[in-house]
């Protein structure tokens, strides 16, 4: 079913140049390679969301967020060191994520920095503390499947495809 608006119960394509406060750019997507999501559901963060509704294709968005909006401040308490050797096998590297299951919850950390004897764990999003500053454009719009609903977010050639 062909949609001209966004409203809720839409899957919306969009490519985006997504930076910090100070401009440095920090995720891309293009309108080959764009981030798909079901309107309505939670899937991005609800500014975002928002200024996207009632759009139409071709559409633009600029949306600022604060580290509150966003992925919160800079928890220094979420960062840990733990020993190099707790990591026997693996290939440790900075910047790679590291699940971290401990009680029944599963955080997940970034490895922040690597030395002979320790690793630094940073269970802080890698944009916690960062201005988000969103430039948006909306590049395809349609109905989503009865799957989709069912699912709450959107499928699709590259539904599972998720930019971090």
């Amino acid at each position: 079913m062909s949609k001209t608006i966004i409203e809720d119960d839409t899957v919306v394509s969009l490519s985006y140049t997504l930076k910090d406060g100070d401009g440095n750019v920090l995720d891309v997507a293009t309108r080959e390679d764009p981030l798909l999501y079901l309107h309505g559901y939670g899937n991005l963060l609800p500014p975002v969301e928002k200024a996207l509704s009632g759009k139409t294709l071709g559409d633009t968005a600029r949306v600022i967020l604060s580290p509150e909006d966003g992925f919160g401040e800079y928890e220094p308490k979420h960062v840990q060191e733990v020993e190099r050797e707790l990591f026997p096998d693996e290939e440790i590297e900075v910047g790679m994520p590291y699940i971290v299951e401990s009680e029944g919850s599963v955080m997940q950390f970034f490895v922040r920095e690597v030395s002979d004897t320790h690793v630094v764990l940073d269970g802080n999003h890698p944009y916690a503390g960062k201005t988000l500053d969103f430039d948006v454009l909306v590049a395809a719009i349609r109905g989503a499947t009865p799957e989709e609903l069912e699912h709450g977010h959107a499928h699709g050639p590259d539904g599972h495809h998720h930019h971090h």
